[in-house]
């Protein structure tokens, strides 16, 4: 029914009378939550929620850095009949920091979404060639600070849900070639040279949700579920040159080093909704009028949901990171978790963590335990003076009395790490912290803040490197204290996984468990304060308490599919027809629904599954082929790690193939098997092997 003009003169005196008002009340405020529902006000507003910020070298093009932000929590794939999209009233923004001198943003990416219903006829989400919910955007970005954006990208595509083979492949849908074409043809080159990609993906996130939440209760690898298994997000995903991201435009040959501090970059996420929304009496379209109001942030993973507590989680999230609340520090200074990981506290009531204990007595002498004093003590001693620690430095900042973590939690999360002593490694300093380490961090940038803060200088640790580890910069410590390659100099090197969590972001970083361990004071340790059973003078500072803290996992150490070798990394997201979308149709030597379909009705494309799953002894990989194809076919462990080749670059026949595998030479666990095709992943296969 169509409002008359006289109502909508009302709606709208009435709308500005408001905005009139709310403008007094609110001027300069924001309304703010994010990530994976943790918030209260953010979980009634998915479309514009934040679930996490990536950003890293790219791999496969070192001069670029990749930025991925992601939105829309646990997407369901079978979302029918209205599948989830990005909302055409959300702004969407990634924040860009990269000169400590100047205020707010230096560079700032702006994505505005508009959606087309092409057949309101049908209650189809796409037939017959025609989408409803065709989505498309504008990308904008400023360099000024935001006082003006350039259009850089017009009415870039964004695929469709990855609804089934019928919706994408069959001439009754969209006739695609596959699901992953749709993806690769959905890719735009910005007029300023950015790659840019939006579109749903699977979830890359992985952690045992239920266990994390249930009390603390991580159920290890024996019980473990990825809570975000089989969901999906819609991701905004960036590669810009380093030298469109660096400050002074400077490639990444032109860095001093690898620790170089001109090419440290901060960044954050946003989505923002006009201040007033009308809603129609009539079930016609709302309309929003008035200023911008910034409704979700993320930067740092998992600072609202493990650092914040519940009744500061929404004002936390109306905050920037250049205006963030002084009194808001408390929570990482005295962390509510170092509690459970503190016998003297209540470690004893979460058994889970039971691996996790921070120093208490650390060389005899420091009590990093909440409201203590940590390393207080030494504010305006002379043995700080050309440390972070000198009172002419950062002094004041680090070293309360009675916010132990103020050392290194309060750095980590909002201002990054200096490549100053003691935030070197132990590697050199013959007991003392305080000396001149092995240097592995460098990613301060000032604007004491909660922001990713990202490197640009830091070389790449390839995924296929066996030396790769989901473990971040905790690894690359771990191999600078120990392995010989590293630890007989203190001379700045390269060691794997410097390019890891908290130094930026990668996909396949493990960012649940190395939070945890860095709350149970493993930082700490890595630069010298070791923990409690480590004897000062004493030559192996890699104790028990340090191997249960690095051998602690929640069980849940990589994510549920793999990820892609090209941009934008992400795996395609999963179907609602497919390996997610419900069980087997009858028993394990079935294929799953989506497969079973597309084989018997030769639609195009490449589909793989195998059987019984899980298999015990012997497991039989089947695949279809539209076209002859030169393939490979690749058997990788959870971790992504090449396991086996079964085929090798080899061209083979279109049509259903099968390959039975030896599954008795491996450990029960998960694993995969892809195709590839030109080094690209293009179809993947999880399964399980039981003893």
């Amino acid at each position: 029914m169509k409002k008359t003009s006289t109502k909508k003169s009302f709606w709208i005196s009435l709308a500005v009378v408001v905005v009139a008002a709310s403008a007094i009340l609110v001027s300069n405020s924001k309304i703010d939550a994010s990530s994976h529902r943790e918030a209260p006000l953010i979980a009634s507003d998915p479309l514009a929620d934040n679930t996490d910020l990536y950003a890293f070298r790219s791999p496969d093009d070192q001069n670029t850095v990749t930025i991925i932000a992601n939105y829309i929590p646990a997407e369901l794939p079978q979302g029918g009949p209205n599948y989830y999209s990005f909302g055409e009233d959300v702004r969407y923004e990634i924040h860009v920091k990269n000169n400590p001198s100047t205020s707010g943003d230096d560079i700032i990416y702006r994505f505005e979404f508009k959606q087309t219903n092409e057949d309101p006829t049908t209650f189809f989400n796409i037939r017959l060639g025609q989408q409803n919910l065709k989505t498309t955007y504008n990308c904008y970005r400023s360099i000024d600070q935001g006082h003006s954006f350039q259009t850089i990208v017009s009415n870039g595509i964004v695929p469709p849900n990855n609804i089934g083979p019928r919706s994408i492949q069959s001439t009754v849908g969209l006739g695609a070639t596959n699901y992953n074409t749709l993806r690769t043809n959905a890719i735009a080159t910005a007029s300023t040279g950015e790659t840019i990609f939006c579109g749903p993906s699977d979830d890359p996130f992985f952690v045992d949700l239920g266990g994390v939440f249930d009390l603390g209760q991580t159920r290890g690898t024996g019980g473990a579920r990825d809570g975000l298994s089989c969901k999906n997000i819609h991701s905004i995903c960036i590669k810009a040159p380093i030298a469109t991201l660096q400050k002074d435009g400077k490639d990444v040959s032109q860095a001093a080093n690898i620790l170089d501090s001109d090419y440290i970059i901060g960044l954050y996420a946003t989505a923002s909704r006009k201040l007033i929304t009308v809603r129609s009496l009539h079930g016609e379209k709302p309309f929003n009028i008035g200023q911008w109001v910034q409704i979700s942030r993320l930067g740092m993973p998992l600072t609202n949901e493990v650092i914040m507590p519940i009744g500061k989680k929404d004002y936390w999230n109306s905050l920037q990171p250049y205006n963030e609340d002084k009194s808001l520090e408390k929570y990482f200074t005295n962390p509510e978790l170092a509690l459970y990981m503190d016998d003297s506290q209540f470690g004893t009531a979460v058994p889970a963590l039971s691996a996790l204990r921070i120093q208490r007595n650390s060389l005899q002498a420091y009590d990093f335990g909440n409201t203590h004093d940590g390393l207080a003590s030494l504010l305006g001693n002379p043995a700080t003076a050309g440390t972070a620690f000198d009172t002419t430095l950062f002094g004041k900042y680090l070293l309360r009395p009675g916010q132990p973590r103020s050392v290194d939690l309060l750095p980590i999360f909002l201002t990054g790490v200096p490549n100053l002593a003691p935030y070197q490694l132990a590697t050199g300093k013959n007991g003392n912290p305080l000396a001149a380490g092995k240097p592995f961090i460098n990613n301060f940038l000032p604007t004491f803040g909660d922001m990713l803060r990202l490197n640009m200088a830091v070389p790449v640790t390839q995924r296929n490197d066996p030396a790769f580890s989901s473990l971040g910069l905790i690894n690359a410590a771990v191999l600078g204290l120990t392995d010989p390659a590293y630890n007989t100099t203190t001379t700045l090197q390269f060691i794997p996984n410097m390019d890891g969590f908290p130094n930026g972001r990668r996909l396949e970083d493990d960012v649940t468990r190395i939070e945890l361990q860095a709350v149970s004071g493993v930082v700490l340790a890595a630069v010298g304060l070791f923990y409690d059973d480590y004897i000062a003078g004493t030559a192996n500072p890699v104790t028990t308490n340090l191997v249960g803290v690095l051998s602690y996992s929640t069980g849940v150490e990589s994510n549920d599919r793999p990820f892609k070798s090209k941009f934008p990394y992400l795996a395609n997201p999963s179907s609602g027809f497919g390996n997610c979308g419900g069980a087997l149709t009858s028993s394990s030597n079935r294929l799953y629904p989506d497969q079973e379909e597309s084989l018997k009705l030769g639609t195009p494309g490449i589909f793989m599954t195998n059987y019984p799953n899980p298999a015990t002894t012997l497991t039989t990989f089947k695949y279809r082929l539209q076209d002859k194809t030169v393939v490979t076919v690749k058997v990788l462990d959870e971790s992504g790690k090449l396991i086996e080749t079964l085929v090798n670059n080899e061209s083979v026949e279109s049509g259903t193939h099968e390959l039975s595998y030896n599954v008795t030479k491996l450990k029960p666990g998960v694993y995969f098997a892809v195709i590839e095709n030109s080094n690209q992943i293009i179809q993947s296969n999880k399964f399980t092997v039981a003893k």
